[in-house]
């Protein structure tokens, strides 16, 4: 399937502590998996951790690149990346949180046009915030992949958060229910969850995904999918990647072709 510029899907959620950025970095890897080149931006720029999750030693980052925009330095967007792995390069965000700050919010749109025309996908990791960063990144994302977990507090914010979409007449946006992260504690089904937050729930991480040595894949630098013997234990959460990343392909492809 080829397609002309990056799709871009923006990942993010109503709360901190969701997962965020394991199931972003899992996303990556299905689509890189898949042979589409896959940029993950880390646009958390006062706590971004992805450049820490998958040990990518980042010379340049998010600030880097927008401080040059700025100053009439910058070259190509080659020069900012990172590589990872096989069709995975990582755009981090500054280790410093100071210089989130100062990064100038209009130069994000520039970044990211320039980035649609050099990979096939762009996956964004963000903060938990209706900021005017995230708000731009939400404007330029083909699809808002809301993540949460089984807590009262998420399903209430995520409730009112999704209400401000439809006031805006906005419907790009997938809900996720990640209960990777909460596994002891699940308190409501997901036609519980449905009818709090009165909409659908697309796709479901069961608890199962739950993994107790996660802290060993980032001292390794490793993304979860990657690790074939953690495949063949979770076929289940694979597959659903899998549709994730398949789904949200072919709806902007048709997109793409009407």
């Amino acid at each position: 399937m080829s397609m002309k510029t990056a799709k871009v899907f923006t990942v993010t959620s109503v709360k901190g502590g969701v997962g965020k950025t394991t199931f972003a970095t899992n996303l990556a890897y299905t689509f890189a998996n898949l042979n589409y080149r896959t940029l993950i931006i880390d646009l958390d720029v006062y706590s971004g951790d992805v450049a820490l999750s998958l040990n990518v030693d980042a010379s340049k980052n998010i600030f880097s690149i927008v401080d040059d925009m700025n100053n009439n330095r910058f070259t190509f967007i080659d020069d900012y990346v990172t590589g990872y792995a096989k069709n995975i390069d990582v755009l981090a965000a500054p280790i410093d949180p100071r210089l989130g700050s100062k990064i100038n919010v209009n130069y994000i749109s520039v970044l990211l046009s320039k980035a649609k025309f050099k990979y096939q996908v762009v996956i964004i990791d963000t903060k938990n915030m209706l900021n005017d960063l995230n708000l731009l990144t939400y404007d330029y994302s083909d699809d808002i992949i809301y993540l949460i977990n089984n807590s009262p507090a998420d399903l209430k914010n995520l409730k009112s958060m999704l209400s401000i979409h439809k006031d805006m007449e906005q419907d790009n946006y997938k809900v996720v229910l990640y209960n990777a992260t909460n596994n002891k504690k699940l308190l409501f089904s997901k036609y519980d969850i449905q009818s709090i937050i009165k909409d659908d729930i697309n796709y479901v991480i069961d608890s199962s995904f739950f993994t107790k040595n996660i802290d060993d894949y980032v001292f390794d630098g490793k993304i979860l999918l990657q690790d074939t013997k953690f495949n063949k234990r979770h076929k289940k959460a694979v597959q659903v990647f899998e549709k994730i990343a398949n789904d949200l392909l072919l709806e902007n492809k048709g997109e793409e072709d009407g």
